[in-house]
């Protein structure tokens, strides 16, 4: 009977142990693929009524460089929190396409808000040697984004164009920076 008890005991305290371990502060791979895929998902190709109003904007990819190293800085993995955030900044206007797939556009929001919320601690180990150099390039690449929509009222178009750039960008960090992300059960 004493085994048994301290058995169940001694499973008890496992369980309590592994179950008290800190999460990682780190971004999800499998979060980041699945908000990229539902916003190519959510309009299907660039429509060709909207070529017209396509513009170039320059991508800052030196905001996501990684210096040789494996791994992002800790700046780097910043600069994809402030991707993240400023695509939900982007995406909390109320004029958005009602063309695009409801149910998927909800979704992206809220995993784009579930990355947010889950990766704030970041804020606390950002190496800021060079994340101002990277958040330069990050706001002014948004701050276009933001003008594109304003100055063409938010029309249908417009937001084509930004679903193109944001695409560009997710698909950027996901193929350059994937190492910088938490990948469950990747080999």
């Amino acid at each position: 009977m004493a085994l048994q008890t301290i058995t169940w005991m001694s499973a008890f305290l496992c369980l309590a142990q592994v179950c008290s371990m800190p999460m990682p502060c780190q971004l999800q791979g499998q979060l980041v693929r699945i908000t990229h895929n539902l916003l190519r998902d959510m309009g299907g190709h660039f429509p060709l009524e909207c070529l017209q109003e396509n513009v170039f904007m320059a991508f800052p990819a030196t905001a996501f460089a990684t210096s040789g190293a494996p791994q992002l800085s800790s700046s780097g993995a910043k600069a994809i929190y402030e991707t993240l955030k400023n695509i939900d900044t982007l995406f909390g206007a109320d004029d958005l396409p009602t063309k695009w797939d409801q149910q998927k556009l909800e979704n992206f929001q809220n995993i784009v808000y579930r990355q947010i919320e889950e990766s704030k601690c970041m804020m606390s180990s950002v190496d800021t040697r060079d994340y101002l150099i990277r958040a330069e390039g990050l706001n002014t690449y948004f701050g276009n984004i933001a003008t594109v929509l304003k100055e063409k009222n938010f029309s249908y178009c417009a937001w084509e164009v930004v679903r193109k750039e944001l695409l560009f960008t997710l698909q950027f960090i996901l193929e350059h920076n994937s190492d910088s992300l938490l990948w469950a059960n990747r080999t």
